[in-house]
C-alpha cells in the first residue's frame, strides 16, 4: 500500500510539473510570436525611413536646382546692376530726375538679392543640418536594428532549444507515465495479492497463537503437576546443566579458523621474505661481504636472521593443528581449544627472536648512517626507521600477550573470568591495527630511504633488486596485517559471543560438560537414526480381518500349516540339491563322452594304419575293434547294474565299481574346484562392482555438497548485488529529483528572463515611436519652410 500511495503522489508530481511545462511552453510561444511581430513592425519602420528619406533626396535635389536658379537669377541681375551702373555714368550729364529713379530701382534689387542671399544661407544651413541629422538617425537605427536582429535571433535558438527539449521532456514524460501507470497496475495486483496474503497469513497467525496458547497452558500445566522445581532460575543449580551442542556455531568457527590459517600462511610468507632480504642486504650494504669483510655486529645479525625460520615456521604449523583440531563433532571455547596454547607458545618464541635481534637491527641503521656516503636525508630516514621497528617489536608483545591471555582458560579453566574475554579480544583486535598502522609506515619509510638510494652513485644493480625484493615483501606483509585487522574485527561479535552455555546462564563451560555434551549428541544422533529406519509394511486392518476369518474357518490348525512349510522347504533343499547333482552328472557325462570320442578317434586312426597293411591284418583289426566293441557294451552294462550312490556336502554322484573310478572322482573334485572358483570370481567382481558404485556415490555426495556452498556463497553475493541495484535505484531517484528541480529553477529564470526581455522590447517601442514622431514633425516643418 506504501508503494502505491509514493507512485499515486510521484505521478500527481507529474502532471503538477507537466502542467507547469505546458503552460510556459505556452508563453515562450507568444513571446515569440510576439517578438516576430516586433521584428516586423521595425523592419516596417526601417521601410517608412528609407521612403522618408528618399523623399528628404528628392526635395534636397529640388533645393539645389532652386538654388542654381536663383545663384544664376544673382548673376543676371548682377550683370543689369553693372549696365545700369554704366548706363548711370553715361546719362549724369542728363538731369537729375532720371538719375534718381535709377537708384531708387538699384536700392530695391540690392535689397532682394540681399533677402535671396540670406534666404539661400539659411538653407544651405538647414539642408546641412538636416542632412547630418538624417544620417546620425540613419546610423543609430541601423545599429538597433542590427542588435534587435541579433536579439531575435538569439531569442529564436533560445526558443528553438527550449521547445526541443521540452519537447524531449514531454516525451520522456509521457513514456514515464506510460512506464508507471503499467507499474502502478502491477503494483495493485501485487497489493491484492498481498492483501489475501496478509489476510491469510493474519488467520494462521490466529491459529499458531490459539495453539500456542493452548500448548502454553498445557505446558505450564504439566511443569506444576510433574516438574518439583525449576533449576533454570538459580545460577548453581543451572550451572549443572549440560548444555545443547551449537552445530552451526561449529561450523562458523571452522571457517573462521579456516580463513585465520590462509592469513597466517600469507603472514609467515611474509615475514620469511622479509628476514630474508634483510639478511641478503646486510651482506650487501654498505659493504659487499663478496669484496670484502662485513662487520662483526652484521655477520652476527645475519646469522640471527638466518635462523628465522625455526622460528616462523612453528607459527604455521601450530596454527594448522589448531584448525584440524576444529571439527563438527567438537565444542570450541577457549576452555577445549587445546592446541591454542600451542600457538601461543610459538608466538611467544617468535616475538622473543624480535626482541633478540632488535639491537643488532638498530645497531646496523647506525653504521648505515655512518657510511661515508650517507646524506642527512638518509641518516633521517634510518632514525624513523628504527622508532618504526621499535613500534613493531612492541606491537608483537602486546599481541603476545592478549594471545596467552586466550590460551590460558585451556589450561587453566578459572584463571580468566568469562566477563574479560570480551576485552581481550577487542583489545586485540586493536593491537592488530596498530601493528599494520607500525608497518605501513615502516613501508614507507623504506620506501623513501629507497629512492634516496637509487641516487647515491654507488649503488649497485645486487643492492637495487634486493631494496625491491624487500619492499615487495613489506608491501605483501602490509596487506596482510591490514587483511588480518579487517577480518578480526568483522567477526569480533562471534569471537565474543558464548557459543556454549546452559540455558539463562552466562557461565563458562568446563571440559566435563564438553565430554557430556558430545555424548549425548551421539546418543541423540543415535536415537534419531533409529527412529528414522523404515518400518516393514503393515497389512490393512480389512484385510487382516479376513484373513483372520479365513484362517479360523479353515480346517487345519497353525502346526499342519508348519509341518507343510517344514516338508516344502525340505523339498526345496532336496531338489536344489538333485539340481546341483544332475548338474555335475551332466559335466561328468560330457567329460566321460570327451574320453570315448578320443577312444574312438585313436581306434580310428589304427583301423587307419591296420587298412593301409595287408588284408589278415585287416581282418585281425576288425575282429580286435568289435571284441572292444563288445567288452564296451558288457562294461556299460555292467555299470548300469552295478551303480553305486556317493553323497557329500556338495551334491550326489552315481559311480560305477570300474577302473577309471580314481579318475572320475579326480575329474569330479576337478570340476567342483572350477565351479566354486567361477562363483567366487562372480562374487568378487560382484563387490568390486558395489565398492565402485559406493565410492562413485561417495565423490557425487561431496561434489553435491561443494555444489550446496558454492550456491549458499552465490546467493549471498546476489542479495549483496540486489542490496547494491537498491541503493543504485535510491540515488537514481535522488538524482531524478534533482534534475526535476534544476530543471523547474531553469524554467522560472527563463520564465523571468522573458519578462525582461518583453520589458525591453515596449521600451524600445516607445523609443521608436517618440523617433517616428520626431521625424514627422521636422518633415513637416521642413516642408513648412
Amino acid at each position: 500500500m506504501a508503494n502505491v500511495t509514493d507512485l499515486q503522489t510521484k505521478y500527481s508530481k507529474l502532471a503538477q510539473e507537466y502542467s507547469k511545462l505546458r503552460a510556459q511552453n505556452q508563453v515562450l510561444k507568444k513571446a515569440v510570436v510576439d517578438e516576430q511581430g516586433n521584428s516586423s513592425s521595425v523592419k516596417e519602420q526601417l521601410k517608412q525611413r528609407d521612403q522618408s528619406l528618399r523623399k528628404q533626396e528628392q526635395e534636397m535635389d529640388s533645393l539645389s536646382f532652386r538654388n542654381q536658379q536663383l545663384a544664376k537669377r544673382v548673376e543676371l541681375l548682377q550683370e543689369e546692376l553693372a549696365a545700369s551702373e554704366a548706363r548711370g555714368k553715361k546719362g549724369k550729364s542728363r538731369g537729375d530726375s532720371p538719375s534718381q529713379h535709377g537708384l531708387q530701382t538699384q536700392s530695391v534689387f540690392n535689397e532682394d538679392l540681399q533677402k535671396k542671399i540670406e534666404e539661400n544661407e539659411r538653407l544651405h544651413i538647414q539642408f546641412y543640418e538636416a542632412d547630418e541629422q538624417h544620417k546620425r538617425q540613419e546610423a543609430e537605427l541601423r545599429a538597433r536594428l542590427e542588435k534587435l536582429e541579433k536579439d531575435t535571433e538569439q531569442h529564436q535558438a533560445v526558443v528553438d532549444g527550449l521547445t526541443a527539449k521540452y519537447v524531449e521532456t514531454i516525451e520522456r514524460l509521457q513514456s514515464d507515465k506510460a512506464r508507471l501507470e503499467v507499474k502502478a497496475q502491477t503494483l495493485e495486483r501485487e497489493a491484492k495479492e498481498c492483501r489475501m496474503r496478509t489476510e491469510d497469513c493474519q488467520q494462521q497467525l490466529r491459529r499458531c497463537q490459539s495453539e500456542l496458547n493452548r500448548q502454553v497452558k498445557q505446558s505450564s500445566s504439566v511443569i506444576q503437576e510433574k516438574v518439583p522445581f525449576n533449576d533454570t532460575k538459580f545460577s548453581d543449580y543451572n550451572s549443572l546443566n549440560v548444555p545443547a551442542h551449537n552445530r552451526r556455531h561449529q561450523l562458523k568457527a571452522r571457517d573462521v579458523a579456516g580463513q585465520a590459517l590462509s592469513f597466517i600462511q600469507d603472514l609467515v610468507a611474509a615475514l620469511l621474505n622479509f628476514h630474508s632480504y634483510t639478511e641478503q642486504r646486510v651482506h650487501i650494504y654498505p659493504l659487499d661481504s663478496s669484496i670484502e669483510p662485513i662487520s662483526p655486529l652484521n655477520q652476527k645479525f645475519s646469522h640471527y636472521l638466518h635462523e628465522n625460520a625455526t622460528y616462523v615456521r612453528p607459527l604455521e604449523e601450530s596454527f594448522v593443528q589448531l584448525h584440524q583440531s576444529i571439527t563438527e563433532d567438537t565444542v570450541t571455547v577457549l576452555e577445549t581449544v587445546v592446541k591454542l596454547k600451542n600457538f601461543a607458545d610459538n608466538f611467544s618464541s617468535y616475538t622473543h627472536f624480535l626482541q633478540k635481534i632488535l639491537p643488532y637491527q638498530l645497531k646496523s641503521l647506525e653504521e648505515e648512517c655512518e657510511a661515508p656516503l650517507c646524506t642527512a636525508a638518509l641518516t633521517a630516514k634510518n632514525q624513523e626507521l628504527q622508532s618504526d621497528i621499535k613500534r613493531v617489536t612492541s606491537v608483537f608483545e602486546k599481541l603476545q600477550n592478549y594471545i596467552n591471555l586466550l590460551a590460558l582458560p585451556s589450561v587453566r579453566q578459572e584463571a580468566m573470568p568469562q566477563t574479560n574475554t570480551s576485552a581481550v579480544f577487542t583489545q586485540l583486535a586493536a593491537c592488530l591495527h596498530s601493528l599494520h598502522d607500525a608497518i605501513k609506515e615502516m613501508s614507507k619509510h623504506y620506501n623513501q630511504k629507497a629512492g634516496i638510494e637509487q641516487e647515491l652513485p654507488t649503488v649497485t644493480q645486487k643492492l637495487r633488486t634486493t631494496t625491491e625484493c624487500l619492499l615487495g615483501s613489506l608491501g605483501s606483509l602490509t596487506s596482510v596485517t591490514g587483511k588480518i585487522a579487517t577480518f578480526f574485527s568483522n567477526n569480533l561479535d562471534f569471537f565474543t559471543s558464548s557459543g556454549y552455555s546452559p540455558r539463562g546462564s552466562t557461565a563458562a563451560l568446563n571440559p566435563m560438560q564438553a565430554e557430556s555434551m558430545l555424548a549425548n549428541k551421539k546418543k541423540a544422533a543415535a536415537y534419531i537414526h533409529t527412529i528414522k529406519k523404515a518400518r516393514a509394511q503393515t497389512v490393512p486392518y480389512r484385510e487382516a480381518l479376513s484373513n483372520r476369518r479365513i484362517l479360523t474357518s479353515s480346517t487345519e490348525s497353525r502346526e499342519g500349516l508348519t509341518q507343510q512349510v517344514q516338508q516344502s522347504q525340505e523339498k526345496i533343499a532336496r531338489l536344489e540339491q538333485e539340481k546341483e547333482h544332475w548338474l555335475l552328472e551332466a559335466q561328468l557325462g560330457k567329460v566321460r563322452l570327451e574320453k570315448q570320442n578320443q577312444r574312438i578317434a585313436e581306434l580310428e586312426v589304427q583301423l587307419a594304419e591296420a587298412l593301409g597293411g595287408c588284408p589278415n591284418s585287416q581282418t585281425a583289426v576288425a575282429s580286435t575293434l568289435a571284441q572292444n566293441h563288445e567288452e564296451a557294451e558288457t562294461e556299460l552294462k555292467a555299470t548300469g547294474k552295478e551303480t553305486t550312490l556317493c553323497t557329500s556336502l556338495v551334491g550326489m554322484l552315481c559311480t560305477t565299481p570300474t577302473i577309471e573310478h580314481v579318475g572320475d572322482e579326480e575329474s569330479r573334485e576337478q570340476l567342483i574346484k572350477t565351479h566354486y572358483m567361477a562363483r567366487v570370481g562372480e562374487l568378487t567382481t560382484q563387490l568390486q562392482i558395489s565398492d565402485s558404485k559406493a565410492v562413485h556415490f561417495h565423490s557425487e555426495c561431496r561434489a553435491l555438497a561443494k555444489r550446496l556452498t558454492i550456491a549458499e556463497k552465490s546467493r549471498e553475493t546476489l542479495n549483496e548485488e540486489v542490496k547494491l541495484a537498491n541503493q543504485k535505484v535510491t540515488s537514481l531517484q535522488d538524482e531524478l529529483t534533482t534534475t526535476k528541480r534544476s530543471y523547474e529553477d531553469q524554467l522560472s529564470m527563463m520564465s523571468d528572463h522573458l519578462c525582461s526581455m518583453n520589458e525591453t522590447l515596449s521600451k524600445q517601442r516607445e523609443e521608436i515611436d517618440t523617433l517616428k514622431l520626431g521625424s514627422k514633425g521636422n518633415a513637416k516643418k521642413n516642408k513648412g519652410r
